[in-house]
């Protein structure tokens, strides 16, 4: 059995995570991580530290907040734990920092979205953006997420830059905007337009548009339940234990 820790998880993703590990034959929930402990079926701890001292761990779960979880991973990576990150908003220089701080043989697995369409959305981006002169992401989230733009966003525009290097949009960027709607034409990520709706009624969604000559393509995957992101979240605690360093983007494990 894989002995799993969830950190933060009283959380609406921590709550699922529970659930699923919960739910599967191979693994368990072995302690929780909250500073506002609510009883569980297991031992819950206000620290990471605590948790560690008493419980032995195999993978550590993480979906708390940005501010949080760089400090989870600085105690569990040199004791040895494999961890899971579903919480964005960590640049590639802290979680680069933070793989150097494991122990060997410890995996530092951290996904900007665990869903396979998400994934496959972002695969089918690459495929596409050497094909398209402009693109634009529009990404769409529910009212209390704390980061913008999302961490899916930021890595899909990413990989568009990356596979349409050196082209770069020839669309009018931020000197059109009008005083004072500046950010009207969206972040910059490595050349890309990134938008960021945040409202009620949704729970994760994205599009991304590319335009060439008469012609548009829409890619979009929608989120309508925390339990899509369940599958990917469990293979990841499965594969970490099989792999060591620092593995950005599930679409590692799902070759």
């Amino acid at each position: 059995m894989i002995k799993v820790a969830v950190a933060g998880y009283a959380g609406r993703m921590g709550s699922a995570v529970v659930d699923a590990v919960t739910a599967a034959d191979d693994m368990t929930v072995v302690c929780g991580i909250d500073p506002h402990a609510k009883e569980a079926p297991f031992p819950v701890f206000g620290t990471l530290a605590e948790a560690l001292d008493a419980t032995d761990v195999d993978v550590l779960v993480d979906f708390t907040q940005p501010n949080v979880v760089a400090a989870n991973l600085s105690v569990a990576l040199p004791r040895g734990v494999d961890c899971v990150v579903g919480t964005t908003g960590l640049s590639n220089e802290t979680l680069e920092g933070l793989a150097a701080s494991a122990t060997p043989g410890t995996c530092l697995f951290y996904a900007p979205n665990f869903t396979t369409g998400a994934v496959l959305m972002m695969e089918f981006a690459k495929a596409a953006a050497p094909y398209f002169p402009e693109a634009e992401v529009i990404e769409y989230h529910h009212c209390n997420k704390k980061d913008a733009p999302s961490g899916t966003a930021v890595r899909t525009a990413e990989i568009i830059a990356e596979a349409r290097a050196p082209r770069m949009s020839e669309a009018p960027g931020r000197e059109t905007e009008i005083a004072g709607a500046e950010g009207a034409r969206g972040a910059l990520i490595e050349g890309v337009p990134v938008h960021s709706v945040r409202s009620m009624g949704f729970v994760a969604s994205q599009e991304v548009i590319f335009g060439s000559l008469g012609q548009t393509l829409t890619i979009r995957h929608d989120s309508w339940d925390r339990t899509s992101y369940m599958p990917g979240v469990l293979l990841g605690i499965r594969s970490a234990g099989e792999r060591d360093g620092l593995i950005v983007g599930l679409e590692s494990f799902m070759n």
